[in-house]
C-alpha cells in the first residue's frame, strides 16, 4: 500500500486532524504528479507538432492521432489525480 493510499484511508477514517500527519507524503506525491503533468504537456506539444507536420506533408496521420488520443487521456488522468491530491491537502 502506498503512502498516498494510507493517507487517504486515514483521512477518511479519522478525520482531518490525523490526516495532517500525512501531509508530507501527499506533498511528495503531488510533486511527482506535477512533474509528470509538465512532462506530459511537453510530450503532447511535440506530438501535436508532429501531427501538424504530417498533415502539411499530406501523410497518413491516423497513427499519430490515435497516440494523441491515448496521451490526452493519460494527461487528463494526471490532472484529476493532481486535483484529488490538492483537495486532500486542503481538508
Amino acid at each position: 500500500m502506498s503512502r498516498l493510499e494510507i493517507a487517504r484511508q486515514t483521512s477518511v477514517a479519522h478525520g482531518s486532524a490525523i490526516a495532517t500527519m500525512y501531509k508530507q507524503p501527499i506533498i511528495d506525491e503531488l510533486r511527482q504528479i506535477e512533474f509528470a503533468t509538465v512532462e506530459g504537456e511537453r510530450r503532447l506539444a511535440e506530438k501535436e507538432a508532429q501531427l501538424i507536420e504530417c498533415r502539411r506533408l499530406n501523410e497518413d496521420t491516423s497513427k499519430i492521432e490515435a497516440e494523441l488520443a491515448v496521451m490526452r487521456e493519460v494527461q487528463l488522468d494526471r490532472e484529476r489525480l493532481r486535483q484529488r491530491l490538492l483537495s486532500l491537502l486542503h481538508r
